[in-house]
């Protein structure tokens, strides 16, 4: 009698076996693919320690964005988007930021052989008056250090601390469509509340109200030291105190863009004021010399510098890739940093008394909305 035939599996068995089966060769594989990213990143790390000189500082990285990578000629472009603040301990905002003394660094590193000449690529509301002065005083020590030629060109907004950042460009181009201006600074908001009756709450409980309202007090010591407190009214002496502050540094932001423009100081008090222009607009009010698109653009910053636009290459500086910021690499124009992981945590959001040159809504860079 020949043997019986062997058995099938029961359905659990099969199921088992397949599972297990599938569950090694999952394991296996993603062990493989996570072994993989550990040998890149040790790579990575040892690269950037490696990579230095000794001395902490990096050549930035650059992309070519138009022209011919071999062409004989190079302008070096530094991009300023978003917000404008003065370093990474200074947070970061929604929308993108740039912090003004790193792209001071990247310029004051460019020597008068790296490139024959300097582009200022602007889409940025303002933000921190020493942010976007850094950037200012670099662009200056720039040419008085190569004697080469800076242009700025707008790419959609260059406001408030935007203006103060390229008034010094030895020429200025607007893109068409892009706005202009905003020649002021503003502190606050200050909050004052009236007739509590509840305080924020959690995500799920907003809130907690009670019959008697609610009372918050500040201890303190020294005249105004509890200046924005918003449960009092702000005295017309801290009023007039930050009041003055405003004043000088509205004077010297005047004062700025008067001598780099050459338009009058009371003009751009008067005839300017805190708006923002279009470009053909702000080429009739001095502010800005000639509205061209992009290609136009580069092409006339190579006709300033003396060199051939057709033999011209623009390599643009730009920030570290995903794999660098998440080892925390330092940005080599600013931007997306470490600290530009936890938007809205900025200086500029904290409700300090600050003096800003921004112009627009600061709750959108703050909360994103």
């Amino acid at each position: 009698m020949p043997p019986p035939p062997p058995r099938e599996p029961g359905a659990f068995k099969r199921g088992f076996g397949l599972g297990l089966g599938a569950s090694l060769g999952a394991g296996i594989g993603l062990g493989v693919v996570g072994f993989g990213l550990v040998v890149v990143m040790v790579i990575a790390v040892v690269g950037l320690v490696s990579g230095g000189d000794g001395s902490g500082t990096t050549e930035p990285v650059t992309e070519t964005v138009w022209g011919d990578p071999s062409a004989g000629a190079r302008l070096v472009a530094v991009p300023v988007t978003g917000v404008i603040l003065g370093g990474e301990s200074d947070g970061a905002t929604f929308g993108g930021t740039t912090y003004g003394y790193e792209v001071a660094d990247v310029i004051d590193a460019l020597e008068a052989d790296d490139a024959d000449g300097l582009i200022l690529e602007l889409n940025t509301p303002g933000g921190t008056i020493y942010g976007s002065r850094a950037i200012a005083d670099a662009v200056e020590r720039y040419q008085e250090r190569t004697g080469h030629q800076v242009m700025a060109h707008v790419q959609g907004m260059s406001a408030s601390g935007g203006v103060y950042a390229m008034a010094g460009a030895d020429r200025i181009v607007a893109d068409h469509g892009s706005l202009v201006g905003s020649i002021g600074v503003v502190m606050g908001p200050f909050q004052r509340f009236r007739d509590v009756t509840g305080i924020p709450g959690t995500l799920l409980d907003q809130g907690v109200t009670t019959e008697g309202g609610v009372t918050e007090e500040y201890l303190s010591r020294g005249r105004g030291k509890d200046l924005g407190n918003p449960y009092r009214d702000m005295t017309d002496e801290e009023r007039a105190v930050l009041g003055v502050g405003l004043d000088r540094e509205y004077a010297e932001f005047v004062a700025w863009v008067s001598e780099a423009r050459g338009i009058p100081a009371q003009t751009v008090v008067d005839e300017l004021g805190a708006f923002v222009f279009d470009g053909a607009t702000a080429v009739d009010l001095g502010l800005v010399d000639e509205v061209l698109g992009r290609d136009e653009a580069y092409r006339y910053a190579a006709g300033m510098n003396d060199v051939d636009p057709d033999d011209t290459r623009v390599d643009r500086v730009s920030g570290p890739g995903l794999l660098e910021v998440f080892l925390s690499a330092r940005s080599p124009a600013g931007g997306t940093g470490a600290a530009a992981l936890e938007p809205g945590r900025s200086t500029v959001c904290s409700g300090a008394p600050l003096v800003l040159a921004f112009h627009g809504d600061l709750s959108a860079p703050c909360t994103g909305s």
